[in-house]
């Protein structure tokens, strides 16, 4: 495994994880967004750009969803 990988497995995992203490604080909603962004980075850096683009997306709606918090 390396490098890129990790960073993309880190991505997702901590994704995966604030997704799911979302409803515990709302930091955690701000841990999503910025989790989603790393796993845009991830994607456009793996050369999956959908991927990329849509995480970025995401991680808007996740930061507004903070905002309104």
């Amino acid at each position: 495994m390396n490098i890129l990988n990790l960073f993309g497995l880190f991505s997702v995992t901590a994704m995966l994880i604030c997704y799911a203490l979302e409803k515990k604080s709302r930091w955690y909603i701000l841990g999503f967004s910025v989790s989603c962004l790393l796993g845009s980075i991830y994607g456009f850096l793996q050369g999956a750009w959908p991927f990329g683009l849509v995480e970025a997306i995401w991680a808007g709606v996740a930061f507004q969803r903070w905002l309104k918090s």
